[in-house]
């Protein structure tokens, strides 16, 4: 098979065996919850503790066991700009070894189909805006995410290379800013709406007025729901067979002010906001193109603002998920 166009795929059989790794995290959640919702009947998962996937010898005999013909590769070590910066080689180390275990097994025992989930920063830190995917590999990094880029970037190639050299039909995406049900909320580790929900919260019933956020409140982020992230993955393996990485987003942006004060009028209307100009910004403004997507026929389905007030809502209906609370540390202005 040659990286020609296959926009005709056939759909997924709801008898097929399934596989979805990191199936507790955000994204590996929803999609597990989104498969479910369509009736598959064979969803195949592995705990980290049944399964370590930078082993290749566990991960190949786990695969020669269970025989998945479908492969969502969701799993990795993530983070936002604090724990990038003092965890390098954890993103760098953990992610290739992840990825290069899970693809190559996918080769050896023959899966029909992969998607393997990248992330928007694995593009310049100042390319042209909107984000094509054309954009990879032309410019500098993100200097505050530049190790989970570039294994992210090894992760993209890696699908490129199988199906040059085997054919195999293995497919990358790259989602904008991600929040919603079953994110860590634990500020010290988090990305911006799940820290902003939960330092708005704590500081609600602590009775504090006033919360940091790092950096100057300008620069211009898209962000989108998991449970639509999933459904475009699930769209994506049905009726995407490229090589290159395809983008998914919303197309709609908004400032970190303008975010801060969305979340402020959920959580807590009377706190007051004040941002640390010493602070890093990280990317100035991160906008994807997802005009191939949207000729594909998929667009979101659901808006910011009801997706942080259900996002709360489920913060709110799940306290023995959250992660320990951190009201000292400042917010960090980063997706």
């Amino acid at each position: 098979m040659n990286s020609s166009p296959h926009q005709n795929v056939s759909g997924i059989s709801r008898n097929a065996r399934i596989l979805v790794t990191g199936h507790r995290g955000l994204v590996g959640s929803a999609i597990m919850r989104h498969l479910t919702s369509l009736g598959c009947q064979q969803l195949l998962t592995a705990t980290r503790e049944e399964l370590e996937l930078r082993s290749p010898e566990r991960v190949l005999a786990w695969f020669e066991n269970h025989r998945p013909e479908y492969v969502f590769h969701v799993a990795g070590t993530v983070g936002g700009i604090w724990a990038n910066s003092t965890r390098p080689v954890d993103f760098l180390h953990d992610n290739i070894l992840m990825q290069a275990t899970v693809l190559r097994a996918a080769w050896q025992t023959g899966v029909q189909k992969l998607l393997y989930l990248g992330s928007s920063c694995i593009y310049p830190r100042n390319c042209e805006q909107p984000i094509r995917e054309t954009s990879l590999l032309t410019g500098p990094l993100e200097p505050t995410n530049e190790w989970y880029a570039l294994a992210k970037i090894a992760g993209v190639k890696a699908c490129d290379a199988y199906r040059q050299q085997y054919g195999c039909h293995f497919i990358s995406a790259m989602p904008t800013n991600l929040y919603g049900p079953d994110d860590n909320f634990d500020t010290d580790g988090s990305h911006v709406i799940p820290a902003l929900i939960r330092r708005f919260h704590d500081a609600k019933l602590a009775g504090q007025q006033t919360l940091t956020v790092w950096g100057t409140g300008t620069p211009r982020r898209e962000f989108l729901h998991v449970d639509d992230l999933a459904a475009a993955c699930r769209y994506l393996i049905e009726h995407y067979d490229e090589a290159g990485p395809i983008n998914i987003g919303t197309e709609i942006e908004v400032t970190i002010r303008e975010l801060a004060e969305r979340v402020r009028a959920i959580v807590h209307p009377s706190a007051e906001i004040v941002f640390d100009k010493s602070k890093p910004d990280g990317t100035p403004r991160k906008l994807l193109d997802v005009s191939r997507l949207h000729r594909l026929g998929w667009r979101h389905q659901i808006e910011l603002d009801n997706g942080i007030a259900t996002t709360y809502q489920w913060f709110l209906d799940h306290p023995d998920k959250r992660r320990s609370s951190a009201l000292a540390p400042a917010l960090r202005g980063e997706g």
